[in-house]
């Protein structure tokens, strides 16, 4: 294979050593947690092993009682944080100093693994692996129910009811309650996966937009659990006359009332993620998903905060990671150019920090205010961080309401001057590996040509860099007319030349489904328009400098010790004085409050101290990138036209061109030409509509041939 022909240094076998270390401390330390899951419901676990710690720990005049649940469920997770950051930390120094990305590299076991199995059906593309962890995740939640409700069942028949109650009443009320707990396990894993920065997700092979499948999963199994809990504690108040607990909000235990709060605005998220809602409707999805707010702060009134430590970690995770890009969006950035497509496509171009670096197939969030103050749209980024060092570009195409309106303000014919944006991320995978490949086989559909752009424009840059050996490419793109066909300008950069592309091995099929033959009067070049540049106008930068990872677990690290600290202190001389010297017991709703309140404080200083230290590198870097600016020969007066010569940069190289084969009136017969691919190990990537996935993926696991290799990369975000 192509990974073959490149050597490991030293400092890659020691950066290797060390991130496998902590990869497996990871990993003992999750597996711990799922040991403590598996025990939970079960009687050694309450008779025997907690109450032995619960008196060691109840007595804490600082944590009291949640101080257990701290120790044996948040902390773990805090840890593996961290470790997680140090981990993305050395893998990218380790790439920053051997420039070439060799990866884990992948064996011919792990893709026996990674192998779709279910292609079509309600869960999507399925991998072997992810069917593994599915049917254990499955498995833990029937055994935890299963095994608390055969406990209490036990206890309910050995002994007569009480108040009157009918045993199958009490037995309603137990399967209830211990749904509820079920539930809660859900809602553990359920904010991983949307941790857009998350340091988790990566040392166990996870992007944030690949999960999201996951997140998906996991939220109409937890839906479905809390509504059953809700609706059988209805049934029980009901049939036992005791309906006014639904308005109980107690001081001290379980509130009812703030359960229903939080169980209403879960409702009305979950019925509008369903499919034909979201498509129809997706403004009306994405506002009401925001009620997630709503659901988690009534839900921790409902349980109390000690209880909340259980699915504490992962939401803590999201919500630093959510004040970050928070603060990331409050600054406008600086849009230098776009492209605008005959095919209704635009491509725009954004100045970026030298620092900022990012890996094929990243992803960035775009907000423009003078369209939607609220929406952000993810897509793809299609520049490398490498090849193109001060520029970042995305491509957008003119589908929905919102990027209609923006290609109706770019290709306006009286041409603006600004346009204000605000920007997220990038987000992406920690690292790639093209190169252990013979052969790289992409399929596209439309404007899902797009992740693509960015991995030719990697090996471009590794060919040209580094004369290292690349895999051979075939690109196989299906449009609908002929003017799709400028979606091949954006293959290389607005400053190629022939000589970017002479060390590649390329190979184009473009398909024009509705032409029958090529249309000369449809134009099928990009224009491009320049904006003048503004100072209140800022490049892109990585937000917390160079060193990220090594900043988020600072942040995580650091406002976690602070919160334990200050709630610490709340206890010792707010608290427990109250619970144990005097006749009264600390309000549990107050109790939760403050530690919701110092949770978000604690957050919000340590990561606005850390974003204002990073702002000023930033901030001469940009002085810098305007200088450099200024000091270029102007496009024009106005210096926003369309340029002809400049739109000859973009042209494709002549060598591409020859490359490229073009088909009318026809479909890509792609079991046909995927079984031609000659070479021991074909890397098969695919991107556009879900019927083209679901194919591809299909004839990858038909088995029929067995170089054949799906790769597991989503651009569905």
């Amino acid at each position: 294979m192509a990974q073959e022909n490149v050597k490991r240094s030293p400092s890659q076998i020691k950066y290797g050593m060390i991130q496998i270390t902590i990869r497996l401390l990871a990993i003992l330390l999750f597996l711990g947690l799922v040991f403590l899951f598996i025990m939970m419901p079960t009687t050694t676990y309450k008779q025997k092993w907690i109450p032995k710690v619960q008196a060691k720990t109840n007595n804490s005049t600082y944590f009291g009682a949640q101080g257990l649940k701290f120790i044996l469920y948040a902390l773990p997770v805090f840890l593996i944080a961290t470790l997680g950051c140090v981990y993305l930390h050395i893998a990218k120094k380790s790439y920053e100093c051997n420039n070439i990305d060799i990866g884990n590299g992948k064996n011919r076991e792990t893709t026996i693994w990674n192998r779709p199995i279910l292609v079509k059906g309600p869960l999507g593309i399925v991998s072997s692996t992810e069917i593994a962890f599915l049917l254990m995740f499955i498995g833990l939640l029937v055994w935890s129910l299963a095994t608390w409700l055969h406990n209490d069942f036990a206890n309910i028949t050995s002994e007569p009811p009480e108040d009157g109650q009918k045993v199958w009443q009490e037995k309603l009320e137990s399967a209830g309650l211990r749904l509820g707990l079920v539930g809660n396990i859900c809602l553990t894993l359920l904010f991983f996966p949307v941790t857009r920065g998350s340091s988790v997700l990566p040392l166990f092979g996870l992007t944030s937009e690949s999960s999201i499948k996951y997140h998906i999963w996991i939220g109409h199994v937890l839906m479905t659990i809390f509504t059953s809990h809700g609706i059988c504690y209805i049934i029980y108040w009901a049939s036992t006359n005791q309906i006014s607990e639904m308005l109980k909000w107690e001081k001290v235990g379980i509130s009812n009332v703030a359960g229903e709060i939080s169980l209403l605005a879960g409702l009305f998220l979950w019925v509008a993620t369903i499919p034909k809602i979201r498509r129809k409707f997706f403004e009306l999805f994405f506002y009401t998903h925001n009620l997630y707010i709503i659901f988690m702060i009534f839900f921790i009134f409902h349980v109390g905060i000690s209880y909340a430590f259980y699915m504490l970690p992962g939401f803590y995770l999201f919500l630093v990671d959510r004040y970050l890009r928070f603060l990331q969006s409050r600054r406008e950035v600086r849009l230098v150019s776009s492209r605008v497509l005959p095919c209704e496509t635009v491509e725009l171009n954004f100045a970026k920090g030298h620092g900022l670096s990012y890996n094929p197939t990243s992803v960035m969030f775009i907000n423009v205010p003078s369209i939607s103050k609220l929406q952000w749209h993810p897509f793809t980024i299609t520049s490398n961080s490498k090849l193109e060092p001060e520029k970042l570009s995305v491509v957008i195409k003119s589908e929905g309401p919102w990027t209609q309106k923006l290609y109706q303000i770019l290709s306006n014919p009286a041409p603006i001057d600004r346009l204000a944006i605000s920007i997220e991320g990038p987000y992406g995978p920690a690292s790639t590996n093209y190169l252990r490949h013979d052969t790289l086989v992409m399929v596209s559909g439309g404007s899902g040509i797009t992740p693509f752009i960015s991995i030719i424009r990697e090996l471009i840059y590794l060919s040209t860099t580094f004369k290292c050996k690349t895999p051979n490419i075939v690109l196989i793109c299906s449009f609908k007319s002929t003017s799709y066909l400028s979606m091949l300008d954006l293959i290389l950069p607005i400053t190629g030349t022939p000589s970017d592309i002479s060390n590649l091995q390329i190979q184009i099929e473009a398909y024009i489904t509705r032409d029958k033959e090529f249309k000369s009067d449809i134009p099928i070049h990009p224009q491009t328009l320049w904006f003048k540049p503004n100072p209140t106008d800022a490049p892109i930068h990585a937000m917390l400098g160079p060193n990220s990872w090594l900043w988020l677990g600072a942040i995580i690290s650091s406002s976690f010790i602070i919160f334990l600290i200050i709630i610490g202190i709340i206890t010792r001389y707010y608290i427990f004085p109250i619970d144990h010297n005097t006749n009264r017991i600390f309000a549990y709703p107050l109790r939760s409050f403050l530690n919701m309140l110092v949770i978000c404080v604690s957050i919000a200083v340590v990561a606005s101290v850390a974003v204002l230290l990073n702002k000023k590198q930033n901030a001469k870097e940009a002085k810098q990138i305007q200088n450099l600016e200024g000091s270029s020969p102007t496009v024009s007066p106005n210096s926003t036209i369309y340029n002809a010569d400049r739109e000859l940069e973009s042209l494709p190289s002549q060598s591409l061109v020859e490359a490229t084969n073009v088909h009318y009136g026809t479909r890509p017969d792609l079991r046909r030409l995927l079984f031609e691919i000659k070479g021991s190990s074909v890397g098969v990537l695919v991107s556009g509509p879900k019927n083209m996935r679901q194919e591809v993926a299909a004839i990858c696991s038909s088995g029929l041939v067995e170089n054949l290799h799906f790769e597991s990369i989503s651009f569905t975000w």
